[in-house]
């Protein structure tokens, strides 16, 4: 019988430099290849809309592909988090990762299976257990947004919503985007 690997943040410091990504969930290493434009792009509308209500708003900030370190084991980039003022406060170690979960993340669909079971199940069940209030996923090839909302103490699918769609969230008062935007 052959003894799993658990993969800790320090473990990170040994790996090469390279434009991979590297992230540990449970003590397991994913490595994600540099993702394709239109991923990028996604990410970037994303990041144009939610910063563009912050400033309005004046409640929190966007930040495109933060280190979050929830525990050795434990060590995530999103694509994209806001983070509430008043939540930066209390989260933010002295290196400038977070270290607990900012009350949205948004993770665009990288390609492959691996990657998408990732963003769907794996992420999902991270970040319903760390204490993440909203988990949109966005879907560039089908134009789409999963919008997943705590409910009950777990992040349950609310709704998926079409390139024709207005999203809104509770949690972004008077947020709204029409899905399209993120995909132009």
């Amino acid at each position: 019988m052959t003894q799993q690997i658990r993969w800790t943040t320090s473990d990170l410091e040994l790996l090469p430099e390279s434009s991979n990504r590297y992230e540990i969930i449970d003590g397991e290493l994913y490595v994600t290849r540099a993702p394709n434009w239109r991923h990028q792009t996604a990410i970037s509308n994303a990041t144009a809309e939610l910063r563009e209500w912050s400033i309005a708003s004046r409640l929190g900030i966007a930040i495109p592909m933060p280190g979050i370190i929830f525990s050795d084991a434990d060590n995530v980039i999103p694509d994209l988090i806001w983070i509430s003022h008043d939540r930066l406060a209390l989260t933010e170690d002295e290196a400038g990762h977070f270290t607990a979960a900012p009350e949205l993340i948004i993770e665009v669909l990288s390609f492959g299976k691996e990657n998408e079971k990732r963003d769907r199940e794996t992420k999902l069940k991270l970040y319903s257990t760390r204490g993440t209030q909203e988990y949109w996923i966005l879907n560039w090839k089908l134009q789409q947004v999963e919008v997943y909302r705590r409910e009950q103490a777990v992040l349950q699918l609310f709704a998926t919503l079409n390139a024709s769609d207005t999203l809104v969230s509770p949690l972004l008062p008077g947020f709204s985007c029409l899905v399209s935007r993120f995909f132009l």
